[in-house]
């Protein structure tokens, strides 16, 4: 288990503050938010890439920054491993060499460098790929190669800024399979930002939501997912499920079925069902095309009218968006039964990399 404890101010130019103050513990801290919230410059504060913020920061108890007692450690004190979304290769070494960048942290650490760098090599199958020059790789292999090199350098802190968004859906997934794989069997703390709500929600045990330099929101990464506005306008909920039939997935050990569109033969998925495909009856219609059809409880309404609502069998609850309207004329309350219908062809399935990686 790591911790994460912190409580700064940094000022940039153009007027720009990035004050946050948040105690989580790992191993893995997601950091969300549009565009300028401020999620890099985070990221570059805690990695002593920019200096100058006031208060404190502390990484599994020891103190990194603390202003009143003017300590700033320099970068190169704190261990991180650094993961940029260009992945940013040294164009004239070798891949080997750029997986040997950080050696001498390493050595200064004690560990035991041939044995990382195997261990590495394995774990992100890159051994093929080591006398070749970064010229030469493609955009998944230069992440692989960008996140060994972190990985060997022995970090203590594993920062990633967005290090798949170059790359399309499949590579994306395929890579984030391989962070899985290193984050279970190195134990790296991470800090990590992301766009893409899978990876967010499958790598991720805590996140923090950033809006203009200040903290929204931070808690469980199902927690906070359930109730985040998602980049394209939307609220969604997102679901562990494995497939049991043809087009038809259980949510969670035990929880209600599901119609899909598109399954995989078999395995673990991701399900996410927005909130504005949920429809919510008080009787059971007639002639509808629907095939997701099931009672539910509901739980909480909100004012701008988002309800979460139980559906039987279910560990986890699911939001429906619905008008004040229609709060008001379908007499929906706290504790209201009701039924959720939700298109199959509504659902958003991704192949679930943790649980098959």
């Amino acid at each position: 288990m790591s911790r994460f404890e912190i409580d700064l101010v940094w000022r940039g130019g153009d007027e720009f503050a990035l004050r946050v103050e948040i105690a989580a513990d790992g191993p893995t801290l997601g950091v969300v938010g549009p565009s300028g919230a401020g999620k890099t410059s985070l990221l570059e504060v805690v990695a002593g890439l920019r200096r100058g913020a006031s208060g404190t920061l502390r990484v599994d108890g020891e103190t990194w920054i603390d202003a009143a007692r003017r300590i700033e450690l320099p970068a190169e004190a704190r261990g991180v491993g650094w993961v940029p979304q260009e992945g940013l290769l040294f164009p004239h070494w070798s891949v080997r060499r750029n997986l040997l960048a950080g050696a001498r942290r390493a050595r200064r650490a004690g560990r035991d460098l041939p044995g990382d760098l195997a261990q590495v090599v394995e774990l992100l199958e890159i051994g093929h790929l080591l006398r070749r020059s970064p010229r030469s790789l493609s955009g998944g292999e230069r992440q692989r190669v960008a996140l060994g090199r972190a990985l060997c350098s022995a970090p203590r802190l594993l920062v990633l800024d967005e290090p798949f968004a170059a790359l399309d859906l499949a590579r994306r997934r395929r890579l984030l399979s391989f962070l899985l794989r290193a984050r279970r069997r190195l134990k790296v703390p991470m800090l990590f930002v992301s766009h893409d709500p899978v990876e967010i929600e499958t790598a991720c045990d805590e996140i923090v939501v950033l809006d203009g330099g200040q903290v929204r929101a931070l808690g469980p990464a199902r927690q906070i997912l359930r109730t985040l506005q998602r980049p394209g306008g939307g609220v969604e909920t997102v679901f562990d499920a494995r497939v049991v039939a043809r087009d038809l997935v259980q949510l969670e050990p035990g929880g209600p079925e599901l119609h899909v569109v598109g399954a995989p033969a078999a395995g673990a998925v991701v399900v996410g069902i927005r909130a504005d495909d949920v429809l919510l009856a008080t009787e059971r219609p007639i002639g509808l095309s629907a095939r997701n059809v099931h009672s539910a409880r509901i739980e909480s309404i909100s004012p701008h009218g988002m309800v979460e609502l139980r559906l039987e069998g279910a560990a986890s609850p699911l939001v429906a968006e619905v008008t004040s309207r229609a709060v008001a004329e379908l007499g929906l309350e706290v504790g209201s039964e009701v039924l959720a219908i939700v298109k199959a062809s509504a659902l958003r399935l991704e192949p679930d990399v943790e649980a098959s990686g």
